[in-house]
């Protein structure tokens, strides 16, 4: 086993590995060799339907986190890093708290905390999402996409949604996205997500553990605004906090640009924090 271990938590809802794979691989690369990494996607945002149409939770991903560190992970004598994106980063502390033995460092990219009042998306998704015909008329939309031949769909998603995005980005839309069961799952989640996240975060426990926790937010980024970053500043003093202004954006895997700026961001962190202290 390699001298440090990263766990990273891909969940940005949807939770599809594929999404990352330039980030991970600019990662590995950027590691030399000194840490293993692991992907973790969610239940469900898988391309075939393995749970049968079954809905998961947000706090039953959480479980999904956990369980893989308490039972992959139960005898391996590596310090684990985690690294989650978007409501990820909300994921990847709740696994911290119940893994913190474990777990050496934590590191959220973008995240997504706590629900913006001020933001039309999040309004507008959560009203989709409270109500179960229209998540279903949407999934199924989305879905009847996904039954075109693949060259089509591409191009579809490439003039929509997907106009900025890398191949990686398109083909993994195309093979995940367009599923009734992940586009149904990731709604019925984002329900859950915004019930939970209308509560204040749990600042005592990051000031119990500010000097194993970094944060990287963006600039006008409606799921982890700078209001956030400064009261995350202003309750937590001395932790770790960083803006990106390069001009990337929240879903920054969905470009080559933007996943090896944050994977040489996450490398220097956990460069500096974990392995300098074990080597």
């Amino acid at each position: 086993m390699s001298k440090g271990l990263l766990l990273f938590d891909c969940a940005m809802c949807p939770g599809v590995v594929s999404f990352y794979k330039d980030f991970l691989e600019s990662l590995y690369e950027l590691l030399g060799g000194s840490a293993s990494v692991t992907a973790i996607g969610h239940i469900s945002h898988t391309k075939k339907n393995w749970e049968h149409g079954r809905l998961f939770s947000l706090q039953q991903q959480i479980d999904h986190k956990v369980d893989f560190i308490e039972q992959e992970l139960k005898n391996i004598g590596v310090p684990i890093v985690l690294v989650g994106h978007s409501i990820g980063s909300y994921i990847s502390i709740e696994t911290l708290r119940r893994s913190s033995e474990k777990v050496k460092y934590y590191i959220g990219l973008y995240p997504f905390l706590m629900l913006n009042p001020l933001s039309e998306k999040q309004i507008s998704i959560k009203k989709i999402a409270e109500s179960s015909i229209l998540s279903a008329l949407l999934s199924f939309s989305i879905a009847s996409v996904g039954v075109l031949p693949r060259c089509a769909s591409r191009t579809i998603v490439s003039n929509s949604i997907g106009k900025s995005w890398s191949a990686t980005a398109v083909n993994a839309a195309c093979s995940h996205l367009l599923q009734y069961h992940t586009f149904r799952n990731m709604i019925f989640m984002a329900l859950t997500e915004f019930r939970k996240l209308s509560e204040t975060p749990d600042w005592a426990f990051m000031r119990e553990n500010r000097s194993k926790m970094a944060f990287l937010f963006g600039v006008d980024d409606h799921w982890g605004p700078l209001e956030m970053f400064d009261e995350i500043g202003k309750q937590v003093p001395g932790i770790a906090l960083s803006v990106e202004r390069e001009g990337h954006t929240h879903s920054f895997c969905c470009t080559e640009a933007g996943s090896v700026w944050v994977a040489q961001h996450v490398s220097s962190l956990i460069k500096n924090q974990v392995l300098s202290s074990i080597q």
